[in-house]
């Protein structure tokens, strides 16, 4: 069922893994899942940069118009399917090396739903202070990580011993996959592509 495991991810995630395990539903209902999931973040930004505005310290809170949040916003969304994607691949492409061999949707079941809560930290947009989005940001990469070395010897049917060293493998892919995605950011601002504030 779509996003059926989602509440199970949070109140009993060892249980749910083994559940997403034992279902297998396919490609299509874990990238479903990330395509539904991904929506909350850029619909969230969106609203608050355009109708709430950010709060930065002290002083009048700042907006940016509906045509460079839309923008941002679509920029954000195509952003974290394909590092969900990207993720899924490269836990695909090592799992040999920890003698796991999973298909390719094993390794995006992982993906989609490790990165659930990131996605759930969207919904901190909607109060629009610096140091809140900032606070449950933190909370969500933890819990993410959490699920992933749960999910990991569950998932590749492997021990846990060498689930953990497979998971900190795929965390650091996570990492680099952060950095290029931030550093592309970068370069795209850089080129005229940034926010348009509002005077």
């Amino acid at each position: 069922m779509i996003l059926g495991h989602l509440v199970g991810l949070y109140v009993q995630p060892k249980q749910e893994w083994k559940n997403i395990d034992r279902l297998h539903e396919g490609t299509f209902n874990s990238l479903f899942h990330a395509l539904i999931m991904a929506l909350i973040p850029p619909l969230c930004a969106y609203y608050s940069s355009v109708h709430i505005g950010w709060k930065i310290g002290v002083g009048d809170p700042i907006f940016i118009t509906p045509e460079s949040a839309i923008m941002i916003a679509v920029a954000m969304y195509f952003a974290l399917i394909i590092g969900v994607c990207a993720l899924a691949y490269l836990t695909h492409w090592m799992s040999r090396t920890f003698g796991s061999a999973p298909t390719y949707t094993q390794s995006l079941e992982l993906a989609a739903y490790t990165a659930t809560p990131i996605f759930m930290v969207g919904l901190a947009a909607l109060y629009p202070v610096v140091w809140f989005v900032m606070l449950v940001g933190l909370v969500g990469v933890a819990y993410s990580v959490y699920l992933l070395y749960t999910g990991v010897p569950i998932i590749m049917h492997i021990p846990e011993e060498r689930g953990f060293i497979y998971a900190s493998s795929v965390v650091t892919c996570g990492l680099v996959l952060l950095v290029s995605i931030l550093a592309a950011s970068v370069i795209l601002w850089n080129s005229g592509l940034g926010p348009v504030f509002v005077q």
